[in-house]
């Protein structure tokens, strides 16, 4: 190991201490490294090993993001010193599982034949599309209309708590707390409409296809569209569990 080095000058124990602080992320087999004197000719160009991750990331991103984003990939650093052989097969990217698809991730490119080597390079990932957002300021509570929202374009890599991407999505939504207009609209602010509130009168349905039944009923809980409820029977007084269908209506089954 005494022999070999990396442009000459860095050493493999000064390698391991650049992996060490985070600022080179490397696997490399060991004959992937330039032992003595070497030609020019013979380092994989920085430049390819950049672009390859680049448009590895950028064809992921896109990908993943759709069409309606528009995807740009800008490659981190690598240290000038970095050598490694030429790869002869053309280099390869890859994602390890769970990568960020926006704002800081890494990318692999890795060279398998005639030498092996792997090596992660920084990048960061600017998405950016029209989402959905407030028009106007609006107190907890509020059941959205499209006339309340608008479309804006936005750099969403930021947005750790997603969006919307259509007006359509929160139609109806209720917000949780007071917003200030231009507030980009995330899943984690708004929740369903109540359309049955505990203590309320509500109409209970049971319908097998051949014979409905209407009945009072006392809802003894809150309830979303689609949520399920227990109501208690007005006339007979015993609690059932239905849907609820829409406003102040349950649905049971007969």
């Amino acid at each position: 190991m005494r022999d070999c080095h990396v442009n000459g000058h860095m050493s493999m124990r000064r390698i391991l201490q650049k992996m060490r602080s985070g600022f080179l992320v490397i696997s490399l087999f060991l004959f992937a490294w330039v032992c003595g004197p070497a030609a020019a000719d013979d380092f994989e160009p920085h430049e390819r090993i950049l672009s390859t991750a680049v448009a590895h990331m950028e064809s992921e991103a896109q990908r993943h993001h759709h069409s309606r984003f528009d995807v740009a990939v800008e490659p981190g650093r690598l240290d000038s010193r970095l050598r490694l052989r030429l790869c002869e097969e053309g280099l390869e990217g890859f994602l390890n599982s769970g990568a960020s698809l926006s704002g800081s991730s890494t990318v692999g490119v890795r060279c398998n034949g005639p030498v092996q080597w792997t090596l992660y390079v920084p990048v960061r990932i600017a998405v950016e599309g029209e989402v959905v957002v407030l028009a106007d300021p609006q107190p907890r509570g509020t059941v959205l209309t499209p006339a309340q929202l608008r479309l804006e374009r936005q750099e969403i890599s930021g947005l750790s708590g997603g969006y919307l991407t259509g007006i359509e999505e929160a139609r109806n939504m209720v917000l949780r707390r007071a917003l200030n207009g231009g507030t980009v609209l995330t899943p984690h602010l708004l929740e369903p409409a109540r359309l049955v509130q505990r203590g309320q009168e509500v109409l209970l349905v049971a319908d097998n296809g051949s014979v409905a039944v209407r009945v009072r009923g006392e809802a003894l809980a809150d309830g979303a569209r689609g949520d399920r409820v227990r109501v208690r029977n007005l006339s007979s007084r015993s609690i059932v569990e239905g849907v609820v269908l829409s406003e102040g209506v349950v649905g049971v089954t007969m």
